[in-house]
């Protein structure tokens, strides 16, 4: 038993114990979560009872290899921007080309930014990138207060040390600096863009979390809506609010449904006159395709040594799905071919990550079905890619008023400001595709004996 199992085995052991086995603690935590708005969908975004722990050592190897992938996806990014046949390749929409090229008048492709990594046994690999916020660094924070204060968490830091990941304070700098760059010369007044949904009568928890730090720390804020904004004589506006900085979780593909390029936001990003964090540009990294680029070494070939190491032992081999011949394991094969033949060991994904495309993966697919989405993903861009092996492990629940022990996979998120990694976050689902209840974020802890 590892240092890592025989914690959590301690931990759980904690639980069946007075005066933790009558869930008293669990019911009031719920209770705290629910008053300071730690929710999504009207539930408590953490159904779990315990923290997921990673060791310093796994940490600090997480830190190294993101940060190496996130110097890579940037160095991408700028080459497809200068170069037509590389940009192509993303299958940008021509709106989401056009927004791509425009200058957001700071030099940062990406201010905020994470990656999806499974980590166990060992192993590290990352499967996913987004030019986005998790919910992660919103409720991840407050998680982490919450749980490290509670009556069981306080009992076991008897034996063990626990570090927090917080990330917000270095969301709001980064912002800073990119609104810095942009030629800001007064204290921002910051717009949260939500996309609000015809059925919901208040705003997310995630964006309020946000707004009451910003103004915390000093700033004006309010939550903003796409369909509120007005742009006049040089502002961008809600009511009487002025903006001039934006901060956007809402992705192109999804504002392009609603809006076109007219829009007030558009108009006034495309004129210089609101910084918008993250750019439009950073949806180029939006698109799977961003790993079909890092993975051919035709595209990275002139890449740093530890780039070039770290997207070989990190990132699985992916390809956008293509009647064409490419290489795998520097055998040339044809891809529909050799995809069709390895259907065990691949995974469909979309090139984008919003729409009604779903992942497919193959071992869960018989033959037939994996050829038909095979040639449904020649019609609308997916990506093939190696399968990785997720990470599961036991997390104690609290469902319907009772412990729960459930076999969840585990996800880590680490969070990148400007490219520099600061804390992580742990998204758990089952592992079943579709909606789930209990899927929900863990907060996260660096766990040390102590003495």
């Amino acid at each position: 038993m590892t240092q890592l199992e025989e914690a959590v085995a301690r931990y759980h052991k904690l639980l069946e114990a007075e005066p933790y086995k009558d869930l008293a603690w669990a019911q009031a935590l719920a209770e705290r979560m629910q008053a300071e708005h730690l929710t999504q969908g009207g539930r408590p975004i953490c159904p779990f009872l315990r923290p997921h722990f990673i060791t310093r050592r796994q940490y600090e190897g997480l830190v190294r290899a993101a940060e190496a992938l996130f110097s890579a996806i940037d160095r991408v990014k700028q080459m497809a921007l200068a170069n037509p046949a590389l940009l192509a390749r993303m299958e940008l929409l021509p709106a989401e080309k056009m927004l791509a090229t425009a200058d957001p008048g700071y030099p940062f492709l990406a201010v905020t930014s994470l990656l999806d990594a499974r980590l166990a046994n060992g192993s590290l690999y990352f499967v996913e990138y987004n030019a986005d916020t998790p919910i992660g660094v919103a409720y991840g924070e407050a998680l982490a207060d919450l749980f490290y204060e509670c009556a069981p968490v306080k009992e076991f830091r008897r034996r063990y040390a626990l570090e927090k990941l917080g990330g917000k304070k270095h969301l709001l700098a980064a912002m800073l600096k990119a609104y810095k760059e942009f030629g800001g010369q007064r204290q921002p007044r910051i717009g949260i863009l939500e996309f609000r949904q015809a059925f919901q009568t208040a705003d997310q928890g995630e964006y309020v979390v946000l707004c009451e730090f910003f103004r915390s720390e000093g700033y004006a804020a309010e939550i903003v809506w796409p369909d509120q904004l007005e742009y006049r004589s040089g502002v961008l506006r809600r009511g009487r609010f002025e903006i001039d900085l934006i901060y956007r979780r809402v992705k192109v593909q999804e504002f392009l449904l609603r809006f076109d390029l007219s829009h007030p936001l558009v108009r006034a990003y495309r004129e210089g006159k609101v910084c918008v964090v993250n750019s439009f540009r950073s949806e180029l990294a939006h698109k799977k395709a961003i790993f079909d680029l890092l993975t051919d070494e035709t595209v990275t070939a002139d890449f740093p040594a530890a780039e070039r190491k770290a997207i070989r032992q990190y990132i699985p081999w992916t390809r956008m799905v293509r009647p064409v011949k490419t290489t795998y394991q520097d055998e040339t094969v044809d891809l529909l071919d050799f995809a069709l033949k390895n259907r065990e060991k691949l995974v469909l994904r979309p090139n984008d990550g919003v729409g009604e495309q779903h992942m497919v993966r193959g071992w869960e697919s018989d033959a037939s079905g994996w050829e038909r989405a095979l040639k449904r993903a020649l019609r609308t861009p997916f990506v093939v890619q190696e399968r990785v092996a997720p990470n599961f492990a036991v997390f104690p629940l609290l469902r319907y008023g009772q412990l729960e022990m459930r076999n969840m996979q585990v996800d880590l998120h680490p969070h990148a400001y400007l490219g520099k990694v600061q804390g992580c976050s742990s998204w758990l689902t089952t592992g079943e595709s579709g909606f789930s209840s209990l899927a929900g974020l863990a907060p996260t802890f660096i766990l040390e004996p102590k003495g």
